[in-house]
């Protein structure tokens, strides 16, 4: 952290908006220790607050542009390669198609705040075709709140965070230990609990051709979307047949449904 400081000294605000701009991107650095860090210095008159978050803003719209472009042009296949690399894949469309499907637009607002949504938002924005100019300020609002929180945050406690970066140059080997076996920790667990998962579902699957084949016998079985209406607005392709179902009120599709045949559902 010592260092942290050291090059925010002598790269200043480029380092800022280099840091925003690559995570923004996708690379897996964090935003947060930085902007924190900038704030207290901008405290201490190392420059300007606005002239702060204004590089932040700047920094995360040139990041999130290509990833909007990229959902505009490529669509749901965009999001769905964000999300294999997520902790949590199986979940990850769905909790992002969700939020947006909550809040629309205004969701970029706080989109930074929420881990795992803020890098898939923007393909989201672009493959259902918000417009570019309310993709544009929506994000810059949310980039400004996002990093002025953090600023305010270094500048309201600079001289704890100075004890901070002291304290943590002491004990820097030992806590970067504790932080690491953390993580650690956290990724094993999760892989865990998605091989368990994929473990008892896998009996459960089948395969494109078993379910043509199914389709062509008599009678044939009952094939459910269970997508969600996000999805369905940016892939309109569907099975041929297929009933869809509303997952908050499943009841509804599922009134008429023959209890009698082979039930067949397909998601995200």
């Amino acid at each position: 952290m010592q260092e942290l400081t050291t090059l925010l000294t002598h790269y200043g605000l480029a380092l800022v908006f280099a840091n925003v701009l690559l995570t923004q991107l996708g690379v897996p650095l964090p935003a947060l220790p930085v902007l924190i860090v900038a704030g207290a210095l901008a405290q201490q008159g190392a420059w300007s607050p606005a002239a702060l978050i204004g590089i932040a803003v700047a920094a995360s719209l040139l990041g999130d542009l290509p990833w909007y472009i990229a959902g505009r042009l490529a669509g749901y296949r965009v999001l769905k390669t964000l999300c294999r690399v997520a902790i949590e894949p199986d979940s990850c469309v769905k909790q992002s198609e969700s939020i947006f499907e909550r809040w629309g637009a205004p969701s970029l607002l706080v989109a930074k705040f929420v881990p795992g949504f803020s890098i898939v938002a923007p393909p989201i924005a672009g493959a259902l075709r918000l417009g570019i100019a309310r993709f544009l300020i929506y994000s810059a609002v949310g980039a400004a709140v996002w990093a002025g929180a953090a600023i305010v945050v270094g500048m309201a406690f600079n001289h704890q965070i100075d004890r901070l970066l002291d304290w943590l140059a002491e004990t820097g080997e030992r806590t970067a230990l504790v932080i690491g076996a953390a993580i650690g920790f956290y990724v094993a667990l999760k892989w865990f609990e998605r091989r368990m998962f994929i473990r008892t579902m896998r009996m459960a699957r089948i395969t494109i051709d078993e379910l043509h084949e199914l389709m062509q016998r008599q009678p044939s079985p009952i094939i459910l979307d269970a997508r969600s209406q996000t999805a369905r607005r940016i892939d309109p392709r569907r099975i041929p047949g297929a009933i869809v179902v509303d997952i908050a009120r499943p009841e509804i599709g599922l009134a008429d449904v023959p209890t009698d045949r082979e039930l067949i559902v397909y998601c995200t």
